[in-house]
């Protein structure tokens, strides 16, 4: 699991106070955040099938995640194919760590291809790894102990839609700095879906 809280901010641009997360299931994943910046969607994407979750300076993020866009069109040009989702999260590995001292910035990316179908990799400090599920941004430290707990593996499309939806309303009922938006993206070999759900159709968390 990657769970790390990247809050960056510098003169760049708004610090997004977000909690971002991707999971993969038999033939896709589901990217899910939730926002104080309403105006921002922080599901960005990378190619038609690729996207990446963002946290940190949003003008650092979204910066990373333009060049990435750029590049894989180019790439998908020269290849006569779409991009592999790994070719994507190593290009934002390689600008993150090139430039860490300029930016602050975290991003999941995750997305289907024709080789290895759904795929969520983290990228930070010039690691790069595969993982079954991430989770990052202000309310991570929230969840980590929700979603060691409730991620199993084999779960289907739904039930990772719900987990999603659950870990993201967990974290915005303890983080102050979590928005009471959430916003899904859910992508396989047909397509992708997108969802917003707003705070009072999100399930309600209650300390004991």
């Amino acid at each position: 699991m990657q769970g790390v809280a990247a809050t960056g901010g510098g003169s760049q641009g708004l610090k997004m106070g977000t909690t971002i997360i991707a999971i993969e299931f038999d033939g896709g994943v589901v990217l899910g955040e939730s926002i104080v910046n309403r105006v921002m969607n922080k599901l960005s994407p990378l190619h038609d099938k690729i996207y990446c979750a963002l946290s940190g300076s949003a003008a650092d993020a979204q910066t990373i995640a333009e060049i990435v866009n750029y590049q894989l069109d180019v790439h998908s040009v020269e290849l006569g194919e779409d991009p592999l989702v790994c070719s994507a999260a190593t290009l934002v590995r390689n600008i993150s760590y090139k430039y860490k001292e300029e930016l602050s910035a975290h991003l999941i990316v995750a997305g289907w291809d024709r080789r290895e179908g759904g795929q969520v990799f983290a990228t930070l400090n010039g690691l790069l790894s595969r993982q079954p599920f991430a989770v990052g941004g202000s309310g991570s430290f929230y969840v980590y102990g929700f979603v060691d707990a409730e991620y199993r593996p084999g779960m289907s499309r739904e039930e990772c839609q719900q987990f999603v939806i659950n870990t993201l309303s967990l974290a915005m009922s303890r983080d102050g700095s979590s928005g009471g938006v959430a916003y899904l993206v859910t992508i396989d070999s047909k397509g992708v879906e997108e969802k917003c759900i707003l705070g009072n159709q999100l399930p309600t968390f209650h300390d004991p």
